[in-house]
């Protein structure tokens, strides 16, 4: 049996589609999917109404065909078919108890990894060096936290890495301004706060950009920090350090895992990036700066857009890094799918650089490379988010914001709540609310950031989801339970099995055993709202069972199936929040 319950249906479909039609079709698409309406069937196949053409048929006959050669008997009641041919199967009720009874023990619920697991990079976070992380970072750093967590339950072999902007003009811009505002911090570690870093920085900005004596001076300090400068390097390296220390701070707090490998690392390799364009015939001088004419980029006057990879003063861009970071990746770290989370706007500019890789005969057709791209967070007020100055919000202060309204509303339910685990419920409510209202959007659009919203425990929030957990363990602790038991039952001299009777029951177990598709859909599709709506219905399933189905009570058989199915629900939700990047609580 396959891991995802949809992958086993379009299998035996597909065998369906050759016994009634022939070989020719062992690789056509069956076109199955879940039900939308559970009224007919659980999962439904489309095939039919796709070969009516083909083959000169009416879509109900070929449907017909198709369920007279269909197998399912051991997983699935005899199909029927509604509609024009629409094929609708539902699953056999003593597959789901076997099922579950089968998946109760295992931590991973019966998951089992890839057969032939890949090597992936997942690029992401991505802040500068000298700037404090923002809102902005936000969804880059979760997102692909998210992606990186899934791909690694799968089995591939993940290397998460953050492509931080410690290289450039802004460089030689802050270096050239601190050696007369604050020497100190060009040779001594720890001496400036990040805070006080940036605002540093945005003086030696306002400078660069008014002061031309000082912008030339900056230029020549990044031309010695680009050779080799050794004062200039020692600058440069407790600035990046400064910065790095205050990024770990926001990694740790969210539980977030990356391998720096900044803008920096591909600096010796740029002068080839542009020679080997050069020797492939796709340079071109203009204005003295060398650049690639995009194909399918123009400018208004209709002319092809030119992307720059050697500026006319001999230094190089984001682009010229980002294709030496391409063909690392390729060449060095013998990756098969390389995933870019940033935001929409660079859009265009990833499709550029994989145009120009792929003209350059950079990108093996073994390698998969995919920009995964996200919208804006707005404020209540449907605008950019910011501070009530103007100013991007600080990612630090916004979880640090999250976790006191947390806090508060603890306050307010219980006064006498223990204050040491009062912070740590009210830390786990706190981030796990940004992230997931965060996820639990579709990643493409923009979204309006509410704190009242994201903590609330009703709706499909972090909060409603913790709780829904918190109730199954309260279950346990109420009947002194020890799930444990629950999960080696099948190793007990009379192995037990769950039976399920009430229609609630069987609504939550066909929830259950479809975790498998959905983390399938979430690796293919690299959208993680798919798995915050799959949990979400969840709880709300095992809430509509917990209402109408007495746990505690009950005969043995009963209180068993029913407790398992608790447990099972319990460990869904927690290998599903955790494979969100959340934490779950024990108690609330």
């Amino acid at each position: 049996m396959s891991n995802s319950l949809l992958s086993e249906f379009k299998t035996r479909f597909k065998a369906a589609l050759v016994r009634a039609f022939g070989e020719e079709f062992a690789e056509y698409d069956p076109a199955v999917m879940a039900a939308k309406d559970l009224r007919f069937g659980d999962y439904q196949c489309n095939a039919a109404l796709g070969l009516a053409k083909q083959l000169k048929r009416k879509p109900r006959d070929i449907a017909t065909e198709i369920v007279a050669h269909l197998q399912i008997d051991d997983i699935g009641e005899p199909a029927s078919i509604d509609g024009p041919g629409f094929i609708n199967v539902r699953l056999k009720t003593s597959y789901l108890e076997t099922q579950l009874t089968t998946i109760q023990p295992d931590d991973r619920l019966g998951i089992t990894k890839l057969d032939r697991p890949e090597r992936i990079i997942v690029d992401f976070s991505s802040p500068n060096i000298a700037k404090e992380m923002h809102v902005g970072h936000l969804r880059s750093t979760i997102i692909g936290d998210c992606i990186a967590r899934i791909l690694e339950f799968q089995g591939h072999d993940v290397l998460r890495l953050n492509h931080v902007g410690d290289w450039g003009t802004q460089f030689g811009m802050l270096i050239t301004y601190l050696k007369t505002a604050y020497p100190d911090a060009l040779n001594q570690a720890d001496v400036l706060a990040l805070g006080d870093l940036v605002e540093f920085y945005k003086a030696a900005k306002k400078k660069f950009d008014e002061d031309p004596e000082f912008k030339e001076t900056a230029r020549q300090a990044v031309v010695g920090l680009q050779s080799g400068d050794e004062e200039a390097r020692l600058a440069w390296k407790l600035l990046c350090e400064q910065s790095r220390r205050e990024f770990q701070k926001i990694y740790d707090a969210l539980d977030i895992k990356l391998q720096e490998r900044g803008e920096s690392f591909y600096n010796s390799l740029l002068p080839d990036v542009v020679q080997d364009l050069t020797q492939a015939g796709l340079v071109e001088e203009n204005d003295g700066a060398l650049c690639v004419f995009l194909e399918g980029f123009t400018n208004k006057a209709g002319d092809p857009l030119p992307l720059i990879v050697q500026k006319s003063n001999g230094g190089y861009n984001y682009a010229t890094t980002d294709l030496a970071a391409l063909r690392y990746r390729i060449n060095q770290d013998q990756v098969d799918r390389i995933i870019y989370v940033t935001d929409a706007g660079q859009s265009d500019h990833f499709a550029q650089v994989f145009q120009v890789a792929n003209r350059a005969g950079w990108l093996p057709e073994s390698v998969k490379i995919t920009h995964v791209p996200f919208g804006l967070v707005l404020g209540e007020d449907g605008k950019k988010l910011k501070t009530r100055s103007g100013e991007t919000v600080k990612l630090k202060e916004l979880l640090q914001e999250a976790i006191a309204r947390a806090n508060a509303d603890l306050d307010a339910r219980d006064p006498d709540y223990d204050a040491d685990y009062q912070k740590e419920v009210a830390t786990t409510i706190g981030l796990d609310a940004v992230k997931y209202a965060d996820l639990a959007q579709n990643r493409t659009s923009n979204y309006a950031f509410s704190y009242d919203k994201m903590l609330a425990l009703q709706g499909n929030t972090a909060p409603y989801l913790l709780y829904a957990y918190v109730r199954v363990r309260g279950i346990s602790r109420k009947g002194d339970i020890d799930f444990e038991q629950f999960n080696h039952a099948s190793e007990q001299t009379e192995p037990r099995s769950i039976q399920l009777t009430e229609a609630t029951e069987i609504n939550l177990a066909k929830h259950l055993v479809q975790l498998a598709e959905t983390i399938e859909a979430v690796a293919d599709e690299l959208m993680p709202n798919r798995l915050c709506q799959y949990l979400f219905e969840l709880s709300q399933k095992f809430n509509q069972f917990y209402d109408q189905c007495p746990v505690l009570q009950g005969s043995e058989q009963e209180r068993f199936s029913r407790l398992s199915l608790c447990n099972i629900t319990a460990k869904t939700l927690k290998l599903g929040l955790n494979l969100l990047g959340l934490k779950v609580l024990e108690r609330m």
